[in-house]
């Protein structure tokens, strides 16, 4: 975390988060209460994950997004007041984003991600990209693992969405109900066999986990010998990412309504020789993907805001076990699953 004065809860601000506090307690509270965040990319995604840690109580959220608003962003953008055509998209997000939590700054920056120094990023706790190329993801991640600042990205394509996440080492505590002593005069049978759960009295373990970058995680060697007896249970949906990043380096955009077919057919041949090249069989993901990734859908924005929201919270109060590192959620099946790619 990045250093500061302490913070004292107001009165209003105990009432307000009440709820959280009783949840995960008043230190908890107190971290999210000292945390700056970055959030690049105000699309859909980007509204939701706004939107969760502004009600979580965040002390200052930065959006940051040189776009302008287009009519694509009606699809999921709650947060842009129709009529906003036109205008930067940051800017049109920030008055309902604000009336959201009255106790939580939220600023706005209209520069392009790509033209900020390192230093930049140094202000921040922690840093959640949406909408960003590669390239760039992999260079942000880089910054923030080297200078222990919890790093997060997350796109949704069509029905599919992800969030990867990098805490590098990460300390937290997790809530543990006490296990209670056998009973001495039960010598054998069932009972003996049981563990006394004590639901009244509970302890905190104290937790350390140990995070990889996002290029680790996506330069997988599929060829090795653990690699392949991993790439039965790894999801579809990790290749799928793969691809879309590639579309979006090659293009310069996301696959879009307006040109369907070609954008299929790019998708396709894209697939093909991605994973030919990464030594994974392309039937590894259907052709009928393609059909299924254009646009933002608000369902789906809203489930994988919610969880990328979720952990924003949980790296920055340090209470409970984070997902390491990987979370895919797949709309056609409404399955989402964690999973951990390129760790030791």
């Amino acid at each position: 975390m990045v250093e500061k004065e302490q913070t004292v809860i107001s009165e209003e601000e105990a009432a307000q988060y009440d709820r959280q506090i009783r949840l995960w307690g008043l230190e908890a509270q107190n971290r999210l209460r000292k945390s700056k965040v970055l959030l690049v990319g105000m699309r859909g995604l980007g509204a939701e994950v706004a939107k969760n840690l502004i009600l979580a109580g965040v002390q200052e959220l930065i959006l940051l997004d040189h776009q302008l608003v287009s009519e694509e962003d009606s699809r999921a953008q709650f947060l842009i007041p129709t009529g906003s055509l036109g205008i930067n998209r940051a800017e049109a997000s920030e008055k309902r984003a604000q009336n959201l939590n009255p106790n939580v700054k939220v600023k706005v920056d209209t520069e392009n991600i790509e033209d900020k120094p390192e230093d930049f990023f140094k202000q921040f706790d922690a840093v959640c990209l949406t909408c960003c190329s590669r390239d760039l993801l992999v260079k942000v991640n880089q910054i923030c693992h080297q200078n222990s600042i919890k790093f997060f990205a997350g796109d949704v394509f069509g029905y599919h969405g992800y969030m990867f996440a990098d805490l590098g080492e990460h300390e937290f505590v997790e809530e543990k109900l006490k296990v209670a002593k056998s009973n001495k005069e039960v010598e054998d049978g069932p009972e003996a066999k049981k563990a006394k759960i004590d639901a009244t009295e509970s302890t905190m373990i104290k937790k350390k986990i140990d995070f990889c970058r996002l290029k680790d995680a996506l330069e997988i060697d599929w060829s090795s010998e653990k690699a392949k007896a991993a790439l039965k249970k790894t999801p579809a949906d990790f290749f799928l990412l793969q691809v879309i990043m590639k579309f979006r380096t090659d293009k310069g955009r996301d696959p879009q309504p307006s040109t369907f077919q070609e954008d299929c057919d790019l998708l396709l041949q894209i697939r093909n020789d991605l994973l030919d090249s990464m030594n994974v069989n392309p039937d590894r993901l259907g052709e009928d993907f393609a059909s299924y990734c254009f646009s933002e859908m608000a369902p789906v924005c809203a489930v994988v805001g919610g969880v990328l929201g979720q952990e924003v919270v949980k790296a920055l109060s340090q209470r409970d076990a984070p997902h390491n590192n990987f979370f895919f959620f797949d709309g056609l099946k409404s399955n989402g699953v964690v999973d951990c790619l390129g760790g030791k």
